[in-house]
């Protein structure tokens, strides 16, 4: 899947250019996991961080951790898959 953002909005935004794709990616996986549309796994696979960055960008942005049996099973499942 790929996202596209119109060139003047892109402009707008205050990265640098060359780090854009990377921080919308990393911004987007800690706004879907602190709305619960997105358990940890897949959270820090789309922002391309290990654990312990991702649960440190969880408390720079105030975002509470919620792990749910469902969102267990998720990433039960998630590193099931994504070791083979």
């Amino acid at each position: 899947m790929t996202l596209s953002i119109p060139d003047e909005v892109a402009m707008t935004i205050k990265w640098p250019r060359r780090q854009l794709d990377r921080q919308l990616a990393i911004e987007m996986a800690f706004a879907l996991y602190g709305r619960g549309l997105i358990a940890m796994g897949p959270a820090r696979r789309l922002a391309k961080l290990d654990k312990w960055a991702f649960l440190e960008g969880l408390a720079e942005r105030q975002i509470e951790r919620h792990y749910s049996e469902h969102e267990l099973a998720e990433d039960i499942d998630y590193a099931g898959t994504s070791s083979q």
